[in-house]
């Protein structure tokens, strides 16, 4: 009994300490729900906590479908981390989601439930159709090299929000 109460302290102590050397260092401990796609980004649980917070934000939502075990999913996020612009607009100007399973709203999937597929929804809860990536038959994917088309349609879903709203 005192062999496991001294094994606890010790595995707390050594807990605390990483802990507070990660503080100390200015770290912030990872966030779960960013999956990998940015740990400095703020993401929601859940679909109905987006729609919540872009009427309250006047922001739009960017939602990532993904699945772990895609090697497609993998490569983009790969690059979604590492790039520096769209890290800063997905922290600043957009409610941001990434999602491993399907939501109810069927006009998040208008051509299909495929992976990886990024949609945006504005503030008046409209699925923007209209903002798509660069392939016919799977209209809301993207791969590592379609980031600049996808930085471009961040930056055209912030416009319409202005423009239309």
């Amino acid at each position: 009994m005192l062999h496991s109460a001294l094994a606890l302290c010790l595995l707390l102590i050594t807990v605390s300490s990483n802990l507070a050397i990660a503080i100390k260092k200015g770290q912030r401990p990872p966030q779960t729900l960013s999956r990998g796609w940015g740990d400095d980004i703020t993401w929601m649980q859940t679909y109905e906590e987006g729609l919540f917070h872009i009427q309250k934000s006047n922001k739009p939502l960017m939602v990532i479908h993904h699945l772990e075990d895609c090697q497609y999913c993998q490569a983009l996020k790969k690059v979604f981390a590492q790039n520096k612009e769209i890290q800063e607009m997905a922290q600043n100007n957009f409610i941001m989601l990434n999602l491993m399973h399907e939501t109810t709203d069927k006009n998040l999937s208008p051509d299909g439930q495929y992976v990886p597929r990024i949609m945006f929804v504005d503030p008046s809860l409209t699925v923007r159709a209209d903002i798509t990536g660069r392939y016919s038959n799977r209209l809301y994917t993207y791969e590592p090299q379609d980031l600049p088309l996808l930085i471009e349609n961040m930056k055209k879903a912030l416009k319409l929000i202005q423009s239309e709203l």
